[in-house]
């Protein structure tokens, strides 16, 4: 079965097409590929042969290629970072909210088709957008060129590998660490907490040996816990920056 029959038929588009090309730099070969690319799963389409039309499983393969691409830069940019230092880094370039400005960046969100209103798509659509495309041009021109629109569309425009380094992936992570070294006492609580505001959202507050440090709010419990860790966090920066010191002179 052909790659076109199982992304299902689809009516030439010249000028959806001429969009992609400007995107990705060269005439997509396979313009049905590049159509589930923003296609949304809220449509509910699906190809002759049963299967769902959408772009998540794009999704899935363009994380990966991703990955790889920007693993193999770091290897031949970084030749001194051990394994540790290669995988931290390339864990802040392809972290979700770098992918998001990419999305936006290459104005990926008004080509996309779906039944959900705008508003309620999060931000994070952005990125999956994104990660569906690096999958879209893998499969249609193969490694070699999807590197090639990485290194054109991310790399050269986005990566400064200087300014990356002093990124904090996780407030959260730091904090953790540091309490646990510290042997203080820490508690994350977080619960539905709408407010005044009619979205759902979720408030977070921070303990540490039984006494509140900081409290935020936000749209899910992940963001609300890494909010309240940052700030959090530059109230025990100095302290967490002297514990550095001193471990970097033994």
């Amino acid at each position: 079965m052909g790659l076109i029959s199982l992304l299902g038929k689809s009516k030439p588009n010249h000028s959806f097409k001429q969009k992609i090309a400007d995107i990705i730099g060269y005439p997509p070969k396979n313009l049905v590929l590049f159509e589930r690319v923003f296609t949304h799963r809220s449509l509910e389409k699906v190809g002759e042969d049963g299967r769902k039309i959408n772009y998540e499983r794009l999704e899935f393969l363009g994380d990966a290629v991703l990955g790889t691409i920007i693993g193999n830069y770091l290897f031949s940019q970084m030749p001194d970072a051990d394994e540790g230092g290669l995988t931290q880094m390339r864990s802040k370039i392809v972290r979700r909210e770098f992918l998001n400005h990419i999305g936006k960046s290459l104005k990926l969100y008004p080509l996309l088709k779906s039944k959900v209103d705008k508003s309620h798509h999060g931000d994070d659509v952005h990125g999956n957008i994104f990660e569906a495309l690096v999958g879209a041009v893998f499969v249609d021109v193969g490694f070699l060129k999807c590197m090639s629109f990485v290194e054109t569309k991310v790399i050269r425009p986005y990566v400064d590998l200087a300014a990356f380094e002093d990124r904090v992936i996780s407030y959260k992570g730091i904090l953790v660490n540091w309490f646990q070294q510290q042997k203080l006492t820490y508690r994350y609580d977080v619960f539905e907490d709408s407010g005044s505001n009619k979205s759902l959202m979720f408030k977070a507050r921070l303990f540490v040996n039984n006494g509140l440090v900081a409290s935020a709010r936000s749209s899910n419990k992940k963001k609300a816990a890494e909010k309240v860790s940052k700030r959090a966090y530059f109230k025990f920066a100095n302290q967490i920056r002297q514990q550095k010191q001193i471990k970097n002179k033994l």
